[in-house]
């Protein structure tokens, strides 16, 4: 299926800063461009705000003058919705809600011709839902753009389960040749992104309300060992927490009270509160003239010790460590042994320092005590590492375990006794999550990782980066993670266990 022809127009419907967006993607891309909104006088001020954006763009280099004069020849706004008629593909950008846009597409299709494709760029609503007004549903689509529109190259393709193959196709195809990395996605809850990222939220919520770390902390955490550009607490306050706080509620709606996607009591408060982020001036930081961002809890600087142990082998990213620990010149003494679950640094007073399991460091230290890390993207390039010690370890192994990563070039950050720590339980859940919407088919596994990384920056896609820790891994961190937090929160979805027991079987 071939794109629509430049040569032919686009409507957008909805003249905020996403439909102003949109508008201004089809033009550069070559297409005649008509702005419709409700509210009079609001398509010209759109009109008004695009040459502006493009204006801009010329000052800075980054667009032709002539280029630009082309596109605002194209550019027109519109009075009536009967100036749509002739329009190859619109797009609403309206208010989220399902009868408004039911309504709309009702009078669309009303002046629209049988081949224009109709189009919503909903993030919150089914697409399925507002195509049920129509006499043809088949050319519906939804084509969900991620802002700022003109520089987020991710555009979700929803099909609904009345979209024919050959409009979503054709819409997928319009999007490349718009310059945006299209993913096929099914009319699900969230669909691809909102869907997955779930957890990036949450995990971060429930170890501040578990008291284990401050935002700060688990920002720089995040970040610095998981390799996320952003962290949680600083990019909900980016977002809104009003908005962040809405999708999740909304998710958890849709997904029947599913426990996997059960919000914060903590982020709701904050949402009563008035503390919105950075819009309002306040949300879990404080912005504005002369407000200081809270620093990170950073471990003071501590001895290395001159030796360790080495017990078995720590398994995934972690198997470098022991290399890093000589190449410091750490001593380091091995006593062999194949892969396995419970691989651990053994300190000089005795405790042993081990990837965290999801157990816990004091659940796990029935045979003495522990200290558990966090999961690092890399830890040879990561520049912090979280440490949670149990209860009985020793104050002298603690500030050994702090040397030896300081001495590895880290900043370390010593959080509460939690299982799972920050990054793994965030990582475990976002590869559950990521099989089972492939399992289920909302996505294939290349798309899936592909939304991920183009949608919300994460540094690796999440089905990529769970099966290079191995499944049988995640699927027993899920479980210890179970087993401690009953409810079903933690449970590994059907996709990946099947695949655990499949990796299991060629061992």
């Amino acid at each position: 299926m071939t794109a629509i022809d430049p040569a032919r127009a686009v409507a957008v419907v909805g003249t905020g800063t996403m439909g102003q967006g949109i508008a201004q993607v089809a033009l550069t891309a070559g297409h005649p461009v008509r702005l419709y909104d409700a509210a009079p006088g609001r398509a010209e001020e759109a009109a008004g705000a695009i040459a502006a954006r493009l204006g801009r763009l010329v000052d800075k280099g980054r667009l032709d003058a002539a280029v630009r004069d082309a596109a605002l020849a194209r550019l027109r706004p519109a009075a009536q919705l009967a100036e749509l008629a002739g329009s190859a593909l619109v797009i609403e950008a309206i208010v989220e809600q399902l009868g408004v846009k039911q309504k709309l597409f009702e009078e669309l299709e009303q002046v629209v011709a049988q081949d224009c494709l109709l189009a919503t760029n909903t993030s919150s609503l089914a697409v399925t839902a507002v195509a049920a007004a129509l006499r043809h549903p088949g050319r519906f689509v939804g084509l969900h753009f991620f802002n700022p529109a003109p520089l987020m190259p991710l555009v979700e393709v929803v099909r609904g389960f009345a979209t024919d193959a050959a409009a979503a196709e054709r819409a997928r195809a319009t999007m490349t040749a718009w310059g945006k990395t299209p993913v096929a996605c099914a009319d699900t809850p969230g669909f691809v992104v909102n869907r997955l990222a779930r957890p990036f939220y949450a995990e971060a919520l429930r170890v501040y309300e578990e008291g284990a770390a401050d935002p700060a902390t688990i920002d720089a955490v995040l970040r610095e060992s998981g390799g996320f550009r952003m962290g949680p607490f600083e990019l909900t306050d980016l977002i809104g927490q009003d908005v962040n706080n809405s999708v999740t509620h909304s998710v958890y709606e849709a997904f029947f009270h599913s426990p996997k996607f059960t919000p914060s009591l903590a982020q709701g408060r904050l949402v009563q509160a008035g503390l919105l982020g950075r819009k309002s001036g306040r949300g879990w930081f404080t912005y504005g003239e002369g407000a200081k961002k809270p620093e990170p809890g950073t471990a003071e600087p501590c001895p290395a010790p001159a030796e360790v142990g080495y017990r078995h082998r720590l398994t995934g990213p972690a198997a470098v460590l022991p290399q890093m620990i000589e190449e410091a010149g750490i001593k380091i003494t091995r006593d062999g042994g194949q892969d396995t679950y419970d691989g651990s640094i053994v300190l000089p007073g005795g405790t042993e320092l081990c990837l965290t399991d999801g157990q816990g460091p004091t659940n796990a230290a029935y045979l003495g005590p522990r200290i558990d890390f966090d999961l690092a993207l890399d830890y040879r390039t990561c520049t912090r590492v979280a440490l949670a010690p149990s209860a009985t370890a020793p104050q002298d192994d603690v500030r050994a375990a702090i040397g030896l990563f300081q001495a590895l070039g880290k900043k370390v950050s010593v959080i509460g006794d939690l299982p799972g720590m920050i990054v793994a339980r965030t990582v475990a859940l976002l590869a559950d999550f990521a099989e089972d919407a492939a399992g289920r088919g909302v996505a294939s596994a290349e798309d899936i990782d592909t939304a991920m990384r183009l949608g919300v920056n994460y540094p690796v896609g999440p089905l990529e980066w769970g099966r290079s820790l191995y499944t049988t891994w995640l699927r027993q961190f899920l479980l210890n993670m179970d087993h401690q937090y009953p409810g079903g929160r933690y449970s590994a979805c059907q996709s990946l266990r099947r695949r655990a027991a499949v990796e299991e079987s060629l061992l």
